[in-house]
């Protein structure tokens, strides 16, 4: 049986527990009055128009509501709202997530505006690594969001079942790779996901990845531009003036002319600022953990991170407690298990997570040209992004039981 609560668990929000979060859903019933979704809430993606969850969804049409479905479980809670695993009436038992959020729970919280941020996000995605929305409705002050169920867990869970509690190289390179396209695809839409680690990278039946929870991000009106490979953001535009943190938090790029006969899709926010400091603690990035403003730079800080514990089966700046761990990630440098790779593959995998963890935020890579950068490294080499979804994926033993749970990295959220 697949890993379902930690399934839920990502995808419930990874807010800090605390007492409110434990407030009772026992209200929510089928008598409860519900307002049916739109047309407009059940539009089909492209990437999903074969997808049979989705066409039986839209068999439904616009007057899909809460009693359309029939709660199975709950399977998750979280800072955000709670998850149930749910099936579609009359529908041959395919099963949904469900994610329920209490509006009036919230609003005692302060948290509206996350929950609205996620779900904004979310009826903006429209990719296969990333969650599709079949359906929102209201039922009572609850809102009700159903959403694809992965069933094979999350890469926490599969790491920790693994022998040392680490992947090879080539599952590490895959999983990389995923995450990879699905930051770009973010990116490119304006959205710094501020919140990648492997209880957030979802497992399809399929094998394929899903990145999940949004209520962390930043959405910025950045826009994407086409660069010739020589690019540098440097030497083509003024310095950047001054950031402070003022309430209007973000800036729209500037869109870059080329016409080199060689070009380069580049869709970075490069100039998306923020001042909030969230995150999980050991993948936070340095400008976050010393209290700087940051941008975009800090998604590929937490994919070199992703990738470290990916090989390593441990990130490499954690400490004794969370105050240990911010310094270490501010001041302590990058170091590895052994001194020596042991192969080439692994040469280049280090190489990587160097350029992806180096502190200076400008230096990084990734931060000007993005994935356009990243994917161009040896480590990447001989594998075609635009067909990774043809890849067959790594073979991993189902998950069995409910995820591990990683130590000293309560998530925060400081506004």
């Amino acid at each position: 049986m697949s890993d379902i609560f930690g399934y839920a668990n990502s995808l419930a929000g990874r807010g800090s527990m605390s007492r409110s979060s434990d407030y009772s859903f026992s209200r929510l019933s089928f008598e409860l009055p519900t307002t049916r979704s739109t047309e407009q809430n059940t539009t089909l993606k492209s990437h999903r128009s074969s997808d049979s969850c989705f066409q039986a969804i839209r068999s439904v049409g616009k007057g899909l509501c809460f009693r359309d479905f029939s709660l199975v479980r709950q399977i998750g809670s979280g800072d955000i709202g709670r998850v149930y695993l749910c099936k579609l009436r009359n529908a041959q038992g395919r099963l949904y997530a469900m994610k329920v959020i209490d509006n009036d729970v919230l609003a005692l919280k302060k948290k509206i505006q996350r929950a609205e941020m996620e779900r904004k996000i979310i009826k903006m995605l429209d990719h296969p690594f990333l969650p599709t929305l079949y359906a929102e409705f209201e039922a009572s002050h609850f809102s009700c969001l159903v959403m694809e169920y992965c069933s094979g867990g999350d890469l926490h869970s599969l790491r920790d079942k693994q022998p040392h509690k680490r992947f090879s190289l080539s599952t590490s390179r895959f999983y990389a790779a995923e995450v990879l396209v699905a930051l770009e695809y973010l990116h490119m839409l304006g959205i710094i996901y501020r919140d990648l680690k492997p209880e957030n990278v979802l497992v399809r039946s399929d094998g394929h990845i899903m990145l999940t929870d949004f209520d962390l991000s930043l959405c910025s009106d950045s826009i994407a531009a086409v660069e010739s490979p020589d690019f540098s953001y440097e030497s083509s535009t003024s310095p950047p003036a001054p950031f402070f943190c003022i309430s209007k938090r973000l800036f729209r790029s500037k869109k870059i002319q080329s016409f080199s006969t060689n070009q380069l899709f580049v869709a970075e926010p490069v100039t998306a600022r923020s001042c909030s400091f969230v995150g999980t603690h050991e993948y936070v990035a340095p400008e976050v953990a010393s209290g700087r403003s940051h941008g975009n730079a800090v998604d590929w800080w937490a994919l070199g991170i992703f990738i470290y514990e990916m090989i390593y089966g441990r990130t490499p700046f954690a400490g004794a407690s969370n105050e240990a761990t911010l310094r270490n990630i501010v001041k302590k440098p990058l170091t590895f298990q052994t001194n020596v790779p042991a192969t080439t593959s692994e040469m280049h995998a280090r190489d990587l997570i160097s350029g992806l963890l180096n502190k200076d935020p400008n230096r990084r890579l990734g931060s000007k040209r993005g994935a356009a950068d990243v994917k161009t490294h040896p480590f990447f080499k001989g594998l075609n992004f635009a067909l990774i979804r043809s890849v067959t994926p790594p073979s991993a033993p189902p998950c069995q039981s409910q995820r591990g749970v990683r130590q000293q990295t309560a998530p925060f959220d400081y506004f």
